[in-house]
Parts: C-alpha cells; sequence; structure tokens
C-alpha cells in the first residue's frame, strides 16, 4: 500500500469514498444541489474539484495498491476560535458535529477516514491515519480531532487503539440522512 496526495483527476473516487465516510450526510446534501437526473457522485466529485473548500481534493490523502485507491482520509486545520461559524447557519441536525469542531478550534480535523469495501480489514485506515502526526505539524496544528458515532463500534475502537480520547459528546438529532441515535463523540490526540 501507498499514500499519496489526490489530484483532480481523483475527485470521483473522493466522493464515492466521502459517501463512505459521511453517514448518509453527504449524501442529503447533494442530492439537494443534483440538477435531473443527476447522480448524487458526480454532485460529490463536482464539489471535491473544488481549489477552496475543506472538501477537497487539496485535503484528501489516497491509499492505493497498484493503481487501485483503496481508501481516503480528508483532512485540514479547523478555524481558529474568533473565525468560527454562526452554529445557526447549519440545519438543525449537523449542529451538534459544528458544536463539536467549535470545542477544538485550530486543531487538525480528520472529517473522512473511508475504504471501499473490498479492501477493509487490510489495515488501510490505520495506515491513512498514520500520517495524521506529519500532515497537522505540516498545518501548524498540535492537536488533531475527529467525530464519530458512538454506534460506529469499529471506528471508535480504531481511533482509540490510535490514541485518541473522549473530548467531549452531543447528543445526535435524528435525521433521515443518517441511521444514527446516540451521542456523536469528538475525540483528541496530541501530535507529537
Amino acid at each position: 500500500m501507498k499514500i499519496r496526495t489526490a489530484t483532480k483527476a481523483d475527485c470521483r473516487a473522493i466522493a464515492e469514498l466521502a459517501l463512505m465516510a459521511g453517514e448518509g450526510i453527504p449524501a442529503c446534501f447533494w442530492r439537494q444541489s443534483a440538477g435531473p437526473g443527476q447522480d448524487v457522485v458526480d454532485v460529490g466529485a463536482r464539489n471535491a474539484c473544488s481549489e477552496t473548500e475543506n472538501f477537497s481534493f487539496r485535503n484528501a490523502r489516497l491509499a492505493t495498491i497498484g493503481d487501485r485507491v483503496t481508501g481516503m482520509i480528508l483532512a485540514y486545520r479547523l478555524p481558529d476560535a474568533e473565525h468560527t461559524d454562526n452554529i445557526e447557519d447549519f440545519p438543525e441536525f449537523i449542529r451538534p458535529l459544528i458544536e463539536l469542531e467549535q470545542c477544538v478550534p485550530s486543531s487538525f480535523y480528520i472529517n473522512m477516514l473511508a475504504t471501499y469495501p473490498d479492501y477493509r480489514g487490510q489495515g488501510i485506515g490505520k495506515g491513512l491515519m498514520g500520517i495524521v502526526d506529519d500532515w497537522a505539524a505540516e498545518a501548524g496544528c498540535d492537536l488533531a480531532s475527529i467525530q464519530v458515532f458512538e454506534q460506529n463500534d469499529g471506528a471508535f475502537r480504531l481511533y482509540r487503539r490510535l490514541g485518541y480520547v473522549e473530548e467531549a459528546r452531543r447528543p445526535v438529532i435524528p435525521h433521515l440522512c443518517h441511521p444514527y441515535t446516540g451521542d456523536v463523540v469528538l475525540l483528541t490526540k496530541p501530535v507529537r
């Protein structure tokens, strides 16, 4: 397995993996901006080609085996405390996620981690998480952060094995776009 920086040519794979990582949330938003007959993956791929948004190929690293993309991590530095978004600007079901982001301003936020189903259980997620410390240091961050639905046992176990500890949690606001109830949990880890 190799890990490389994503390019614009990877935007479709980024969108496919984002749909897996996003627990239904990206699809919810992408459906709203899809044109007639346009697939949500096409919308996501278009969004991933952005040069300015956080959801962008610029913030993605891809795991590959040969020439096949097998997984993705998408991460970036969160804004400083004085530049955070107004929570009222977001749909209600997203607000707990934004609140948790605002608990760790200036941290290196791991927004998405996903592996294609055929490649799961092969250490790809762990390998992608292994680049976080150096990547975060390059971004000038001394703390990495990630959120996980508490019911996502596999992801929760992985992050804890990697040294991430619970920082905060918020109740999930039920919504048709994701299957979760309970809490969404913010985990953090100091960058070496």
